[in-house]
């Protein structure tokens, strides 16, 4: 299937088609969430407007003025080469956040949907008026929206991935490795240089290094500012 963008009868630069003036009959209004729709075909692009322009919660904007949309909507049947490199092209626009209305998600797609900075995914199905505009609103929140299976097979994902990848190469999620926690909870304890070195058997010049590291990354003015640090993100 060929995929094309098109803001009138003629195809435009591109690959999906947003609206254009003609589509949007709902003057902008303060308090509404900026959205502009990319969709694979002219029918899902008329099927996703007509939802959405009738609330007044939303102010649906022309191609000319997308990149300055709060919240970007892609709307396909499956996620394949040319949403992917629609989906990174949007990634690279930090002031929206992406949502994906998909057909069908195929288990396969999840890690193309973390990479590609996806905040939320709707099934198509399931695509009514309220919940997009539910969706539309979460994400504006800086919210992500998953539908309970896939919000499953992803904590299994990055499960997965602390215990296979990130484990074996004393890494973690957080911004700290294992060994930098580690000398944080001891400082946080109470412990001096010497006192980590002999619980963690490492130097005591090792351990200055690493607390340096830590500070100077994460640009902490000293041992306390860190413990603070790490405590207010959730990392000891």
């Amino acid at each position: 299937m060929t995929i094309t963008e098109t803001t009138n009868s003629t195809a435009a630069r591109g690959q999906y088609r947003r609206p254009d003036a003609a589509d949007l009959r709902t003057p902008a209004a303060g308090g509404r969430v900026s959205v502009a729709v990319y969709a694979e075909d002219l029918i899902l692009q008329t099927g996703m407007v007509h939802q959405l322009r009738v609330r007044p919660e939303i102010e649906l904007l022309p191609e000319a003025e997308a990149d300055r949309a709060q919240v970007s909507l892609v709307v396909v049947d499956t996620v394949g080469e040319p949403t992917v490199q629609l989906l990174h092209r949007l990634q690279r626009n930090t002031t929206t956040r992406t949502g994906l209305v998909v057909g069908y998600f195929e288990s396969g797609a999840l890690q193309t949907m973390i990479e590609c900075g996806v905040a939320a995914v709707l099934r198509r199905a399931e695509a009514d008026q309220d919940r997009l505009v539910h969706l539309v609103r979460a994400m504006a929140n800086g919210e992500g929206v998953l539908p309970g299976d896939l919000l499953g097979k992803l904590l299994d994902h990055v499960s997965s991935l602390q215990r296979t990848v990130l484990d074996p190469r004393g890494l973690t999620l957080s911004t700290l490795t294992a060994r930098e926690a580690e000398m944080i909870r001891l400082v946080s304890e109470g412990c001096d240089t010497a006192e980590i070195a002999q619980k963690t058997s490492y130097s005591e010049r090792t351990v200055k290094n690493v607390l340096h590291e830590v500070a100077t990354r994460l640009e902490l003015r000293n041992r306390a500012h860190a413990v603070g640090y790490a405590m207010r993100h959730g990392l000891i």
